[in-house]
């Protein structure tokens, strides 16, 4: 029996080269599973994505979706690919062996927590408060540049780096400091700052707390206060009233994922690419 791809919608195009398509596994005439094909990624029209891809049970474990993978890569090497990027749930094994066969190399993770009942202490001596608006004003157009800066080093063209950043913090940040649900914190050591953290509502009804920006100021590193600003990150979630919290970490910040893991933080799921040769 032959797996194949069949088209189960319209390609849509647009004038800047982003394209996607839905498609059906098929073996020989029957349908067994799904998957969407794309290249709208912020990379631009030469990084595709595989998405949503399914079997359905009774055909799984019998290789379909290794078939439908690499039909799909080269449905995106036809496209002008180059690239090509996938996200795993964290409970899929089946997912994760098939990123690892096809040779994906992991980029980064999606971790989240369930936040304790009472707010976690502070270090000694370290204290936590509200950004100042001078404060805020410095830290958004540093977080701006190093946003963009972090997708230029992973492969991403500079010019769609700061395009990207400037349109999610322009979402994001569409009041500023007053931002509604959106807090703004610095650490503070003997008073002096030590680092930053900037937590808001994600989600379905916005019921976890997300942290899109956490750091410490270079010259304060390996202290401990990494530590402290996630306790922070907890004590303001929890103050909001969020029962979860959630990040992103790059698979190459391997000290920050050791952090995470040992405050409990778990992994939801996995990014990989590869290149398509």
């Amino acid at each position: 029996m032959t797996t194949t791809l069949r088209p189960s919608g319209p390609l849509q195009q647009s004038e800047g080269g982003a394209r996607s398509r839905p498609y059906e596994i098929r073996v020989n005439s029957r349908r067994v599973g799904t998957l969407l094909i794309a290249a709208d990624t912020p990379f631009g029209p030469t990084v595709g994505e595989i998405r949503d891809l399914a079997v359905d049970e009774p055909d799984r474990r019998r290789g379909r979706a290794t078939v439908a993978a690499l039909a799909a890569e080269e449905v995106l090497r036809g496209w002008g690919c180059r690239r090509v990027r996938i996200s795993v749930p964290a409970s899929s094994a089946g997912g994760l062996r098939l990123a690892a066969a096809l040779g994906y190399a992991e980029t980064g993770r999606r971790m989240a927590k369930e936040l304790p009942e009472h707010p976690p202490a502070l270090s000694e001596g370290v204290l936590g408060r509200r950004m100042t608006a001078a404060e805020y004003e410095a830290w958004e157009a540093r977080a701006r540049e190093a946003y963009a800066a972090s997708w230029t080093a992973r492969g991403m063209d500079p010019e769609a780096a700061r395009a990207k950043s400037r349109t999610e913090h322009d979402a994001l940040l569409a009041r500023g400091l007053d931002t509604p649900g959106a807090d703004f914190a610095v650490l503070e050591v003997a008073g002096t700052v030590v680092g930053h953290l900037w937590l808001a509502p994600r989600g379905e009804g916005g019921a976890g707390a997300y942290v899109y920006d956490v750091a410490v100021a270079e010259e304060h590193r390996g202290r401990g206060h990494g530590r402290d600003l996630m306790l922070l990150a907890e004590r303001t979630a929890i103050a909001r009233g969020h029962r979860t919290i959630a990040l992103h970490v790059f698979a190459d910040n391997a000290p920050a994922l050791r952090l995470y893991e040992s405050l409990g933080y778990r992994t939801t799921g996995v990014d990989y690419a590869k290149d398509l040769i």
